[in-house]
């Protein structure tokens, strides 16, 4: 079953869109860095892109977006003086595999040039012990005696969408050790990237060639003879707090030499074991799915943050500059409940960036519009929190102008959206220091922006949300959208609750914030508010809940008509003219997105009614939307829906045949919200875990074709293993556990002590 734990090609990708798609496929990362799935020898017009987590940068009034570093993985040969390069180059044999287990990506290509065949095969990794550290291993074969030149250092001719982001840019040689330096052209923070290079006695010389610093070895290799060497390489910027970027990094590289590459791969694979045991979910029966699933998983765990950075995971993870490498609310609704339920210590870490963040939701609240109180989250959040996304974002393909979205000032539930993950992390932890830490504070200022958003309707005595943007991107400033009414009703509930665990548990820490937040005025209002807040109800002859106010009376067609009226293939189907905004078709899951949210507080009748009215009218433009129709048909029973939309959510990265364009807007790039949502519809939805305060829930609806479905679950401090099969259910508590803790299977109550396990037939 090796293959369930790789993905490979022997497709070499030549033309530029295919080696981009294929440089999302096969990348890594280990949450400070990403490095795209490229080939040693490709440089920026193939698209090489070492992204870094958390640094930013803007050049004159393009969009602020990540920093790209320098290439320390850069190598190129020349066989008898002829170049050797895969894009150009006459090729026999490529093979180029993405191992998942120990997060390494291999490359094995045997090139002829002038009868000879030279097989270059690579093996690379980025430490998941110390993330500044790249080891590449790198070894030459011919048939036949040869002259080989090899060229391996630093390429610091960045890709950039909007850059160049690194000026400045200086090589130097320090022994053995190169190094080149920039700074941002925004703020000034340095960039530092050094390489060393072990396994090569042959005498050689530093070069610097077109933007590239550079150790020129000559070699002769003799018939069948395979020469190997290590290439170390180590990035630090201001950002590490290091009292000097440049010393750091070669300090890095000479403890890499001293340790040796072995030891640095044992190291990493050790940490890759304990990450894959905390995760891993293992499906018998379906290999197509299990491999799917599991590649979801690896790209959530390449991008999750370093723990102490405070990062979070952008919409596109760390597999480019797409999206400006901002984090929106996919975090916190698809890739925040993976973590929570299986490493809840890097879930906390992305409610530390939005505690950190929280001065820039209150900016925005105060300056956005006609100003707001509290903490309104940016759409697009970089570092600081302020608002990255434009009013001005999306270009029309036909005109070149660009559109008036209402992305950045009307999609009001990203704050609810904060408030509901920081108030679960705590319900499936038990650990209210996080709360205490700022968390309390984030929730209330949330709650608060909803308070001075409302509007009262004195004639019906409830108050409402107006001129607003729901998921459904495609209808824009619409009236009491469902999802944000539930999700701003349900901030103001979550606050209430906060305030009453605080009076509990922390009295004084509550007066406290209390009096600093000056909130004391708004409680009474907080009460009011939160029991006359307008949630649209289901209808009575059909139980449909209208998406938002007169939603119904738009033009009922189907998806595939409005997609005929389109001009132009990448045209923006919502704004003030596209063709799906005077119709009831919709981007992605709105209604259903809530219906799964709020699972609990709605029938199954309602459930299914919604379901089946709205996935016939829904587009699916957004990679978001299969996930809620998936885990909401597996609630409803209908396992087959389930599993359809749960490939097309759990593929969307492995088969990388997403959209490039919106508008004239590229946004290429892996998708970790798709990757949660596959998580959550494996383990949510086909396995049927509820979770609350006190207990675990299992009601498994296993895909027919699924022999069985395991998973580890971390819940309240504690761990267990569950194997579900259509035959039976098994729950596994760890020995470490502290306590008994209840379980509830097929609607019947168990209590599971420490390292015991349970069997129950179904």
């Amino acid at each position: 079953m090796e293959t369930l734990w790789q993905v490979s090609t022997d497709k070499l990708a030549r033309q530029p869109e295919a080696i981009m798609r294929a440089g999302n496929i096969f990348q890594l990362g280990n949450g400070y860095m990403g490095y795209r799935g490229t080939l040693d020898e490709y440089t920026a017009e193939q698209m090489v892109g070492i992204t870094l987590a958390g640094l930013y940068d803007r050049v004159g009034q393009a969009w602020r977006e990540p920093v790209n570093a320098p290439n320390g993985g850069f190598t190129r040969l020349w066989l008898d003086g002829e170049r050797v390069c895969a894009v150009a180059g006459k090729v026999k044999h490529h093979r180029q595999t993405l191992q998942l287990g120990t997060a390494a990506f291999e490359r094995h290509t045997t090139f002829v040039i002038a009868g000879k065949e030279l097989t270059i095969s690579s093996h690379r990794f980025l430490s998941a012990s110390n993330p500044h550290l790249g080891v590449i291993e790198y070894r030459i074969n011919c048939d036949q005696d040869a002259r080989v030149r090899v060229q391996t250092g630093i390429d610091f001719a960045i890709w950039d969408l909007n850059g160049p982001h690194l000026i400045k840019l200086k090589a130097r040689q320090h022994g053995s050790i190169l190094t080149v330096a920039g700074v941002t052209q925004e703020t000034g923070q340095q960039v530092v990237v050094a390489e060393g290079l072990a396994g090569l006695n042959e005498s050689g010389q530093w070069r610097v060639v077109n933007e590239k610093s550079l150790h020129e070895i000559h070699l002769t290799l003799r018939r069948g003879e395979t020469r190997c060497f290590h290439k170390f390489f180590a990035v630090y910027t201001d950002n590490d707090r290091v009292r000097s970027p440049l010393v750091a990094a070669i300090r890095c590289i000479r403890e890499s030499f001293q340790l040796g590459r072995e030891a640095l791969c044992q190291r990493h694979q050790a940490e890759w074991r304990r990450r894959w045991e905390a995760s891993d979910v293992r499906i018998t029966g379906d290999p197509a799915a299990q491999q799917a699933l599991r590649y979801s998983l690896f790209q959530l765990l390449i991008a999750a943050p370093v723990p102490g950075s405070a990062n979070s995971i952008p919409a596109r993870a760390l597999s480019g500059q797409v999206y400006k490498g901002a984090i929106f609310w996919d975090t916190e609704m698809f890739m925040f409940p993976f973590f929570v339920h299986t490493q809840p210590k890097l879930a906390a870490e992305l409610m530390r960036y939005r505690i950190q963040t929280l001065p820039g939701a209150k900016r925005k609240a105060r300056t956005e519009s006609t100003g707001y109180r509290g903490a309104f989250y940016a759409w697009e959040s970089q570092e600081t929190g302020d608002e990255a996304c434009t009013y001005f974002n999306i270009g029309d393909p036909l005109t070149g102008r660009e559109l008036r979205t209402y992305f950045r000032d009307k999609q009001v539930h990203i704050s609810g959206d904060v408030a509901i993950a920081m108030w679960e992390y705590f319900r499936q932890t038990g650990d209210d220091m996080l709360l205490l830490k700022g968390g309390a504070e984030v929730i209330l200022e949330c709650a608060r922006f909803y308070l001075s958003r409302v509007h009262y309707q004195p004639d019906q005595d409830r108050y409402v949300l107006l001129d607003v943007t729901g998921p459904d991107e495609y209808h824009e400033r619409v009236h009491n959208n469902a999802f944000t009414n539930q999700v701003a009703a349900a901030t103001l509930e979550i606050a209430g609750a906060l305030l009453k665990h605080l009076r509990r548990h922390h009295p004084q820490t509550v007066r406290q914030l209390v009096r600093r937040l000056k909130l004391a005025p708004d409680l009474p209002l907080l009460t009011a508010v939160t029991r006359k807040f307008h949630i649209p109800r289901p209808r009575s002859q059909d139980r449909v809940i209208e998406q938002f106010d007169d939603y119904f009376r738009l033009e009922d067609v189907p998806v595939a008509t409005v997609k005929k009226r389109k001009i132009h293939p990448h045209e923006y189907l919502g704004g003030g003219q596209g063709v799906a905004v005077p119709t009831q078709v919709i981007k992605q899951a709105d209604v259903i997105m809530m219906l799964n949210l709020f699972k609990d507080r709605y029938s199954q009748g309602v459930k299914r009614a919604n379901w089946e009215f709205y996935e016939p009218r829904t587009e699916h433009g957004s990679s978001l939307s299969a996930c809620a129709y998936a885990m909401v048909a597996a609630d409803v029973g209908k396992v087959d829906w389930a599993y359809k939309y749960f490939l097309q959510t759990a593929k969307v990265d492995l088969e990388a045949k997403y959209k490039l364009y919106v508008g004239t807007t590229f946004i290429g790039g892996s998708h970790p919200a798709a990757n949660g949502g596959a998580w959550m519809t494996a383990v949510f939805g086909f396995g049927g875990v509820r979770t609350d305060e006190r207990q675990i829930s299992l009601s498994p609806r296993l895909y027919r074709r699924w022999a069985a479905l395991e998973f580890p679950l971390r819940h309240r401090g504690q761990s267990f293993r569950m194997r579900l099969t259509h035959h039976d259910i098994a729950v596994e508590a760890a020995a470490s556990n502290q306590r008994p803790h209840r379980l509830v299977i097929a609607g019947r109550a168990y209590r599971l002590a420490p390292g015991k396990k349970i069997i129950v037939s179904r």
